[in-house]
């Protein structure tokens, strides 16, 4: 393996060694905590324009498969590790994590000292980053505006897909889905049909739906503001549940505001409470954004979980409609289980619902 570096516009350089064919990218350079999940993390659409930097030091051990991709591709732009695993052992293993960087095109840098850089990142804040073989480097004119990219319409369905089933019908709008929301809603017995982000009310109505899901995805919620009074009358008219990006989504769509958190929160150990109950469950999160905690209308929400680490936002429901938001993924995948029943909770209202609009809009 030949020599790399990752370059930081802040001016920190870190040496490597580039275990991929592929030896330039660049984005914001982010952190992920998992031990486990690195093939879920590494094809998850919420990560597309990122770098992502895996604190867990051994990569690639249990290898990959085909069943585990959250989508068709690996979403993120590179990798950093610090070690990587290139014989790996596991009984469903049909290639190694090297294969798969390659066949995307997608840089890695490997033999990195990740605690130091995860430390520099979390001291930087928000920080973008260049992989590439040269130790010299013009950052200003090799630096794409990766911050100034429209994500969601990068990763988001052209054209309608769905999934017939016993259940209720659900809209499952894509914002940069993960296959595992999908496939919870398919082993609930729901008939999924899958729209672009893009869809306005009056669609949504035609695909005569008992619910709406608005999925996770990447980027700046702010770049979605265009769709907001879209967003509001579908959240108002259907029983509905956001996950992750769509929980930013529609609390702008009902007048919250949202902030760039400082480093994010990415990872399967993350700690939320439910005010109603006091329980504290761990969550697998995966979100650089939040909605800011004095812009909610508390008349019209209620603040349903907080981050137990920071305070942050991690879930609201309204007051008088079946509209709920989670920060955190319920499906997991990868990370704890624990609030898997947030499905179970949204296919209630679902059902009771067939079909019936709550709000005319």
């Amino acid at each position: 393996m030949k020599k790399g570096y990752l370059h930081l516009e802040s001016g920190e350089i870190f040496e490597g060694e580039l275990a991929a064919d592929a030896d330039f990218t660049a984005g914001e350079v982010v952190f992920n905590t998992s031990m486990t999940g690195y093939q879920e993390i590494l094809t998850d659409p919420s990560y597309a324009g990122q770098i992502i930097v895996f604190c867990y030091p051994l990569i690639g051990n249990y290898g990959l498969n085909d069943n585990d991709h959250e989508s068709f591709t690996i979403a993120a732009r590179g990798v950093i590790t610090g070690e990587l695993c290139e014989e790996p052992s596991h009984y469903k293993a049909d290639r190694t994590i090297t294969d798969e960087l390659n066949k995307h095109g997608v840089p890695c840098l490997t033999g990195v000292d990740t605690r130091l850089l995860v430390r520099t990142v979390r001291k930087r804040k928000t920080v973008r980053g260049i992989i590439t073989a040269s130790k010299e480097l013009d950052f200003k004119h090799s630096l794409q505006k990766s911050g100034d990219e429209f994500l969601v319409d990068q990763v988001s369905v052209k054209e309608p897909a769905a999934f017939e089933n016993h259940g209720p019908h659900i809209v499952l709008m894509d914002f940069g889905y993960k296959k595992s929301i999908l496939h919870a809603l398919l082993a609930k017995g729901c008939s999924v049909t899958i729209v672009p982000y893009n869809y306005t009310y009056k669609q949504i109505q035609q695909t005569n739906p008992d619910g709406i899901i608005f999925s996770n995805g990447p980027g700046d919620p702010a770049k979605l503001n265009a769709w907001a009074s879209e967003y509001k009358k579908i959240a108002s008219a259907y029983p509905s549940l956001g996950i992750c990006l769509g929980h930013q989504l529609i609390a702008l769509a009902f007048g919250s505001k949202t902030k760039k958190l400082d480093y994010g929160h990415r990872g399967g150990n993350h700690p939320v409470k439910n005010h109603h109950t006091g329980k504290v469950f761990i969550t697998s999160q995966n979100h650089g954004y939040t909605v800011i905690n004095e812009s909610v209308n508390t008349n019209e929400f209620s603040i349903l979980y907080t981050n137990v680490n920071d305070q942050t936002i991690e879930g609201l429901k309204h007051k008088s409609l079946p509209v709920q938001t989670v920060q955190f993924h319920p499906e997991a995948h990868p990370g704890p289980s624990d609030t898997a029943f947030i499905f179970d909770e949204f296919i209630m209202h679902a059902e009771a619902s067939r079909g019936k609009v709550y709000a005319k809009v």
